[in-house]
C-alpha cells in the first residue's frame, strides 16, 4: 500500500514523560494522522531554526482520535541526546513544528499464530501502533490498510536499567500481549540479552506461526535476525538509520542490502524509501556494522 506524504505544520497538543530522559509528544495533524501506517516515519523541524538546521526522523509511536473516531494527531516517542531533541522536550503546548510524512514503507500487513515484537531501547515505539493493530484491531491508513493479524503477541524489551525502562501502560489493556522485560544491570525482569529470551520462543512449536519484528540498536537486530534465519522464523527489522533528506535525494541513509542480480552479490537501498522496514535475512549486517573510515 502506497501513501502521499506531504509537507505541513504540527502543533504540540500535550508532552508526557515515558522514562528518564524519553518523552511522548502527541502533535496535531490531521491529514498525516489519517495516512500514517505502522512502521512508517515523519520528519520533524523546528520553524525558523538554523541551529540544527535539517530535520530528524521519528517513527510513529500512535495516532490519536477525535470525539468521532477520526484521526487527528500523531504521538512521537524521543529519546534526549542531542540538540534537537532536548529542545523538542522542552517544547510547551501550542509549540508548532514543520513536519513532513508519512514516509518510508512500514511494517508489511500479514497474518500469524505468534507475532513477537523485540525492542531496544527506545526501538520500542513502532511497536505500540502494530500490537493495537494486530491484538485490537485498531485501523491505519486512508483507506484502512489490510491489517497485520496475530493471535497473540510477545514484546521482549530490552533497556539498561529500571529507570529507563519506558512506562508500558499503553500496552497493558490490549489482549493476548505478553511483555518480558530485560535489563543489563538485573535491576527489573531478566537480566542479560533479549536473544536470550527470544531464543526459547523460537524453538518452540512451528516456525512458519511465528513473525518477528525488531527495532533498535543494530547489534541487537542483527543478533536477533541471525537468530530468525537459524530457527527458519520471519523476521523484519525497523532501522533507526540517520536521515538527512527523507525523501531518498541525499542518499545519506543507505542500507547495504543483498542483491542477487549485483556483481557483488549486495547493493544499497535508502532506509527512507526502501526502508525503513526490511526484512532481517536480506540486510548485510557484517557491513552495516563495520566502522566508517
Amino acid at each position: 500500500m502506497i501513501t502521499t506524504s506531504l509537507q505541513t505544520t504540527a502543533t504540540v497538543l500535550e508532552r508526557s514523560l515515558l522514562s528518564e530522559e524519553n518523552y511522548r509528544l502527541r502533535l496535531h495533524c490531521p491529514t498525516i494522522a489519517e495516512r500514517i501506517l505502522p512502521g512508517q516515519f515523519f520528519m520533524l523541524r523546528l520553524p525558523g531554526c538554523t541551529d540544527p538546521l535539517l530535520g530528524r526522523p521519528f517513527a510513529l509511536y500512535d495516532t490519536a482520535a477525535d470525539a468521532t473516531g477520526e484521526p487527528v494527531a500523531i504521538d512521537v516517542g524521543l529519546h534526549q541526546i542531542g540538540k534537537f531533541t532536548g529542545l523538542m522536550s522542552q517544547l510547551p503546548t501550542g509549540a508548532v513544528l514543520d513536519i513532513w510524512g508519512p514516509l518510508g514503507n512500514g511494517f508489511p500487513p500479514f497474518q500469524t499464530e505468534h507475532l513477537i515484537q523485540v525492542a531496544g531501547g527506545i526501538g520500542y515505539t513502532p511497536f505500540v501502533a502494530v500490537s493495537r493493530e494486530a491484538l485490537a484491531g485498531k485501523r491505519y491508513g486512508s483507506p484502512a490498510r489490510q491489517p497485520i493479524q496475530a493471535q497473540r503477541a510477545s514484546l521482549i524489551y530490552g533497556v539498561r536499567s529500571r529507570a529507563l525502562r519506558a512506562d508500558l501502560s499503553d500496552w497493558q489493556t490490549l489482549p493476548g500481549l505478553d511483555v518480558q522485560i530485560c535489563t543489563e544491570d538485573g535491576s527489573e525482569g531478566h537480566r542479560g540479552l533479549v536473544t536470550e529470551l527470544l531464543e526459547p520462543m523460537l524453538r518452540a512449536g512451528s516456525a512458519q506461526k511465528k513473525t518477528v519484528l525488531t527495532c533498535g540498536p543494530v547489534r541487537m537486530m542483527h543478533a536477533v535476525a541471525e537468530l530468525c534465519r537459524q530457527h527458519g522464523v520471519a523476521c523484519w527489522a525497523s532501522l533507526e538509520t540517520p536521515m538527512a533528506c527523507g525523501y531518498g535525494a541525499c542518499f545519506s541513509c543507505v542500507v547495504p542490502v543483498r542483491d542477487a542480480a549485483a556483481e557483488s552479490g549486495w547493493d544499497y537501498r535508502r532506509s527512507c524509501v526502501e526502508g525503513p522496514v526490511f526484512r532481517g535475512d536480506q540486510i548485510v549486517w557484517e557491513r552495516l556494522l563495520a566502522p566508517t573510515a
